[in-house]
């Protein structure tokens, strides 16, 4: 784990991930364990449940640095971008066209 942050709508994890785990049982895995820890702790009433997607996206090691300031500069980065936005342009610069490859509820 690089970093990790959350405001009210999400959040971000950056980590590296060994080649031989698979993603999808590391999010779940990451989501059980939190969702359990925050129900037992009472600090977060209003928590009932992860959403069921999630999106991850690859980085260069050599771009670590940078990623580690934006997700701790998040909440000032939303205030410019909603999560919303800046998902579809992430998506975008991968050809990925968000109401057509991906289902939004």
């Amino acid at each position: 784990m690089y970093r990790i942050k959350g405001i009210e709508d999400h959040i971000h994890i950056f980590s590296d991930l060994h080649p031989t785990m698979c993603l999808s049982d590391y999010v779940k895995d990451i989501k059980v364990a939190s969702s359990l820890w925050m129900k037992e702790c009472e600090k977060f009433p209003a928590f009932n449940a992860w959403q069921d997607g999630y999106g991850a996206f690859t980085y260069s090691l050599r771009e670590k640095d940078m990623i580690i300031n934006y997700i701790k500069n998040q909440k000032e980065h939303h205030k410019a971008e909603n999560f919303y936005d800046e998902f579809k342009r992430l998506l975008s610069k991968t050809g990925w066209n968000l109401m057509k490859n991906i289902y939004c509820s």
